[in-house]
C-alpha cells in the first residue's frame, strides 16, 4: 500500500524537510501500538523544524498512508471521506498530529486556551468534530514549542514529544453532550506502552453494547431531517413541515431516526443553515448512525455538494425525495417516463458527481468523442435524453386530447378528484365507482390517473378520474412533467376537491391545493369540497370547517357515508355546467 504525502498550504519546505516527510511514509509500528516513541519523536522534529503542524495517518496494521503537512481537519482521505461503518464500528484509522501554541484558538477539555495552564495541551473543538464525524480509531497529539530546542537524547532536557494527549469517541454524549473522551497527557513512552488493540476491541464492544438500537438493517436508509424557521415564520409551521417530511421519507423506504431546526434570516448560500450549524447536524449524523440527510426545502447544486462534503452522507432535498417516490410509485409507461423528464430535469444542473445516479436514470455514457471530456458527453447525453422525452410526453398529450374528444363526442362529463396527498381520493374513488384501485395510508400512494365511469341518481353516466395528489411545495418539475396527466384536472367539467378533514393543518393544505390548481389554469372552475375522513373530526370543528369552504359536503369514504350527498351533489353542478350533457344522457 502506497502512502499519500500531501503538502497542504505549506511553502518554502527544504530538499532535507521534504525527505523527511517522505521518509514517514515508509514508516510502521507495532499492530498493538498506539505510536512508538521514535515516530513521535521523528513527527515532533519535522514540526520543530519547519513551524508547520503535522498528521500522520495510520491504519489498524500499522502502516502509515497519509502524511498531511496540516491539521487533522485538513486531512484529504478516501478513507475517510464519508465512511459509512455502523454505529458499532470505527472507521480503521487513527491520526498522530503534532500541534503548536498558535493552533490552540478553539480548544476544549481538559483546558482551554488562554485558561489552562498547559495550553499546548487543549484539544481543538475543531479536530474532535473531525474525529466523530469520521469515525477514528482516536487522534493522539503531540505538543511542539517551536521556541525551544529539540534533542533526541533521553538524558535532557524533556522532549516535546514526550507530551501526547489522546482522545477517542465514546458510544453516547456524556453528561456535557461530548461525544468523545479526552485522556490525561501522558509522555510518548507511557502511550507506546498502552495496547492499541485492546483499546480499540474494548471501545468496539462497548459501541455495540450500549448502543445496540443504532444498529443499521442491511439495505435500510437511517435519515436525519433538517428545516429552516425564517424570521417571521411560524416555528410550529416548520415542524408540520418535518413531520410532513418524516412521512415522506418513511413512504420512501426510509426510517427517520433525528430531526433539527435553526431559526435565521434565510439560508445560508453555502450550507442552507449556518456552517456552525451544520457542523452540529454532521455531529447528530454520526452518533445516530443516520446514512441520509434530508433538507425540507430545494438545495442548489453548490449546497448540495458543499452539505454532503461537511456531513460525509448522502444529501437530498424534498424535491428530489419526492422524485424517488414518483419513481417507486410509476406503474404504468406513461407514468414512468413522466417521472424520469421530472428526475433528469432536476438532475441536469447537479450534474457533477452524478455520473452513476444519471446512469440508472437512462441516461447513460455512450462512447467518448475526440476532446470531450466526460463532463461534456453527460450534458449532451442528458439533454439529447430529455428532448426525446419530451417528445414524448407530447405524444401523450395528443393520445389523451383524442380519448377527450372521444367522450365530448359521446357527450359524458368528466369529474376530476383533486386534492392534497392521503386526503382519500382514491378510496373515495372506490367506494363512487366500484372500483379496484390500490389505497393505503400514505403520500402519494397513487401516481398513475385513472378514470372509471358510474351513474348518478338520476341514472345519467358521469365519468370519474382520480389523479396525483398535491403537497406543499410540489416542485416545479413535477408539474411540468406531469402537465399531461394533471390536465385531466384542467379540461375536467366539474373539480372534487376532497379533504382530510381530520388533519390539523386542513385551511393549509387547501391553500396548497388551490395554488396548484391556479398554475394549472383550472382553479375557477366549478368545485365541490368534499369533506373525508368526518368520521374522525369533531361535531363543532366540522360545522366551522363547512362554513369555510364552497359547495361542502361531509363524509367519510372508509365508512361510507355521504357517498349518496356526494353523487347528488355531483349532479345539481354537472346539470348547471353543461345543461346539454346532462338532458342528452338521460
Amino acid at each position: 500500500m502506497h502512502g499519500k504525502l500531501d503538502l497542504g498550504k505549506a511553502k518554502g519546505l527544504k530538499q532535507s524537510e521534504l525527505k523527511k516527510l517522505n521518509r514517514l511514509l515508509q514508516k510502521r509500528i507495532p499492530k498493538d501500538k498506539i505510536l512508538t516513541v521514535e515516530l513521535a519523536d521523528s513527527i515532533a522534529e519535522i514540526t520543530h523544524e519547519t513551524g508547520y503542524p503535522l498528521s500522520v495517518v495510520v491504519n489498524r496494521r500499522g502502516q502509515v498512508v497519509n502524511v498531511t503537512v496540516g491539521q487533522p481537519s485538513e486531512v484529504d482521505m478516501p478513507e475517510l471521506r464519508g465512511v459509512r461503518v455502523g454505529p458499532g464500528r470505527l472507521c480503521g484509522h487513527r491520526i498522530i498530529h503534532t500541534v503548536l501554541p498558535h493552533n490552540l484558538k478553539d480548544a476544549d477539555e481538559p483546558g482551554r486556551a488562554g485558561k489552562n495552564p498547559h495550553p499546548q495541551i487543549a484539544y481543538s473543538k475543531e479536530n474532535l468534530q473531525f474525529m466523530a464525524r469520521n469515525r477514528l480509531d482516536l487522534l493522539a497529539q503531540i505538543a511542539v514549542d517551536p521556541a525551544g530546542s529539540f534533542s533526541r537524547s533521553r538524558g535532557e532536557q524533556q522532549k516535546h514529544a514526550d507530551q501526547v494527549l489522546l482522545a477517542h469517541l465514546l458510544p453516547g454524549r456524556d453528561p456535557e453532550g461530548k461525544l468523545w473522551k479526552i485522556l490525561p497527557p501522558m509522555t510518548a513512552r507511557g502511550t507506546q506502552e498502552d495496547n492499541f488493540e485492546e483499546l480499540i476491541s474494548s471501545l468496539e464492544e462497548e459501541f455495540r453494547t450500549r448502543a445496540p438500537e443504532l444498529a443499521v438493517a442491511e439495505g435500510e436508509e437511517r435519515a436525519f431531517l433538517v428545516g429552516l424557521v425564517c424570521d417571521g415564520a411560524n416555528s410550529w409551521q416548520v415542524e408540520d413541515d418535518l413531520d410532513e417530511l418524516a412521512r415522506l421519507a418513511r413512504t420512501a423506504g426510509a426510517t427517520v431516526c433525528g430531526r433539527l431546526t435553526q431559526t435565521r434570516q434565510g439560508p445560508d448560500p453555502k450550507y442552507f443553515l449556518g456552517s456552525g450549524k451544520m457542523q452540529e447536524v454532521s455531529l447528530l449524523i454520526q452518533e445516530l448512525g443516520a446514512t441520509l440527510l434530508i433538507v425540507d426545502q430545494e438545495l442548489t447544486p453548490n449546497q448540495q455538494r458543499n452539505v454532503e462534503e461537511v456531513v460525509g452522507v448522502k444529501v437530498i432535498d424534498r424535491t428530489e425525495l419526492i422524485l424517488d417516490i414518483f419513481a417507486q410509485r410509476a406503474q404504468t409507461k406513461e407514468g414512468k417516463l413522466q417521472v424520469e423528464l421530472a428526475q433528469l430535469k432536476y438532475l441536469y444542473p447537479r450534474l457533477i458527481g452524478k455520473g452513476q445516479t444519471l446512469s440508472r436514470l437512462g441516461g447513460g455514457i455512450g462512447t467518448r468523442g475526440p476532446g470531450e471530456t466526460k463532463l461534456e458527453i453527460d450534458r449532451r447525453r442528458i439533454r439529447e435524453k430529455i428532448t426525446f422525452l419530451e417528445e414524448e410526453a407530447k405524444r401523450i398529450k395528443s393520445y389523451r386530447d383524442v380519448q377527450r374528444k372521444r367522450r365530448v363526442a359521446d357527450h359524458l362529463p368528466v369529474v376530476a378528484l383533486t386534492g392534497y396527498t392521503n386526503s382519500g381520493k382514491s378510496t373515495l374513488l372506490n367506494a363512487l365507482t366500484k372500483a379496484n384501485v390500490y389505497t393505503g395510508d400514505k403520500l402519494f400512494a397513487t401516481l398513475d390517473p385513472t378514470t372509471r365511469r358510474t351513474t348518478l341518481p338520476d341514472h345519467s353516466p358521469v365519468l370519474i378520474s382520480d389523479t396525483v395528489g398535491f403537497i406543499k411545495k410540489l416542485p416545479t418539475s413535477l408539474v411540468t412533467a406531469f402537465r399531461a396527466t394533471l390536465e385531466e384536472v384542467a379540461v375536467a367539467d366539474v373539480l372534487v376537491h376532497v379533504v382530510d378533514a381530520s388533519h390539523p393543518n386542513v385551511l393549509e393544505h387547501i391553500s396548497s391545493v388551490h395554488d396548484v390548481l391556479s398554475d394549472l389554469g383550472a382553479v375557477d372552475k366549478p368545485m365541490i369540497t368534499v369533506l373525508n375522513k368526518a368520521d374522525k373530526v369533531r361535531k363543532e370543528d366540522l360545522a366551522w370547517l363547512v362554513g369555510q369552504v364552497p359547495n361542502p359536503v361531509v363524509s367519510s369514504a372508509t365508512m361510507r357515508f355521504g357517498l349518496g350527498g356526494i353523487l347528488n351533489k355531483i349532479q345539481e353542478v354537472i346539470s348547471e355546467v353543461c345543461p346539454e350533457r346532462q338532458k342528452y344522457s338521460a
